[in-house]
């Protein structure tokens, strides 16, 4: 059993050193907190996000993922190995789409796609952008206004500080809740629900703390301008749309939703997007990662099986 979850806690660590800059990558771009900060704060949150929050997502998964626990083991490793090479080049991806493209080719394979809990996924990954940008056009909005009657500077850098720290924990238990269904969610029937949060809660906090730097560079400063309170309100509206996705069971993409989130205060600003090539890389990552994947999928299960 243990060798057959090392795979989730690799895929585990790098959904972590992928998706610690949908958290606090615009805030640490900025210089508002310091890098060791803001993943220690993240690592915490994670792990009690995944505990608190993840049973919902957990069962979903668990519902669509392959009844043979090679297969599974399959599934999340070729994940992980997805992962990883799209946060070595500085892409942010989705695990989401990452386990959903791993877990199509094995039921492919086992011969029983659930098309209908898998379209629900497909719609969510749509909306997720989406959502992004409208709760944070909208909390934008919402609070420029009592924010902008501060008079002292000294307490507007104040108020930007805590503020991020307190949206960046939320963010950070947002992730956790929403994404440890795809670390361990393939091995909930084997191992319970509870356990499943746990190990993947601490997965994915272990890649925050490790290998998190690159990614959170591209994420806080190729997309679009933003300042210390447009930094802090990007992260609060792709916390919102991931937490709602948690609340419903639905494992989304926290890297979809920060980009929306990152762009839609960037335009409630008034900035426009400065670089509309790091957009295109990262929606062709959106697009290869599940076919890659599931790519790699067919070819470990092959590969086995010749073995």
């Amino acid at each position: 059993m243990f060798i057959y979850l090392l795979p989730a806690v690799f895929f585990g660590w790098s959904l972590g050193a992928n998706d610690a800059a949908n958290i606090f990558g615009t805030a640490v771009s900025n210089r508002i907190i310091k890098y060791r900060t803001a993943t220690v704060i993240s690592a915490i949150f994670i792990i009690i996000g995944a505990i608190i929050g993840g049973e919902k997502g957990i069962l979903t998964i668990s519902s669509i993922s392959a009844s043979d626990l090679k297969l599974a083991a399959i599934s999340v490793l070729s994940s992980a190995i997805t992962m990883t090479t799209m946060t070595y080049i500085g892409a942010p991806v989705s695990s989401s789409q990452a386990i959903v493209g791993s877990i199509i080719a094995t039921s492919l394979i086992e011969g029983t796609v659930k098309w209908g809990i898998l379209s629900k996924l497909f719609l969510a990954w749509f909306f997720t952008p989406i959502g992004g940008i409208f709760f944070s056009y909208i909390s934008y909005k919402i609070f420029a206004r009592p924010f902008n009657k501060i008079k002292s500077i000294y307490v507007k850098e104040k108020v930007i500080f805590f503020a991020t720290l307190i949206i960046g924990a939320y963010g950070a238990y947002s992730l956790g809740a929403n994404n440890v269904a795809n670390i361990t969610g393939v091995f909930a029937n084997a191992i319970g629900i509870k356990n499943a949060a746990l190990l993947g809660g601490i997965s994915i906090a272990l890649g925050v703390l490790t290998y998190s730097y690159k990614v959170m560079y591209t994420v806080g400063t190729q997309i679009i301008e933003l300042d210390y309170y447009s930094s802090a309100i990007a992260v609060l509206g792709e916390s919102i749309t991931v937490w709602i996705y948690a609340l419903l069971g639905i494992p989304v993409s926290t890297s979809q939703a920060i980009v929306g989130a990152v762009i839609g205060a960037g335009y409630a600003k008034g900035s426009r997007i400065s670089s509309k090539k790091i957009i295109f890389k990262i929606v062709s990552a959106w697009i290869n990662t599940p076919v890659i994947a599931g790519a790699i999928t067919f070819l470990i299960y092959y590969l086995m099986r010749l073995v």
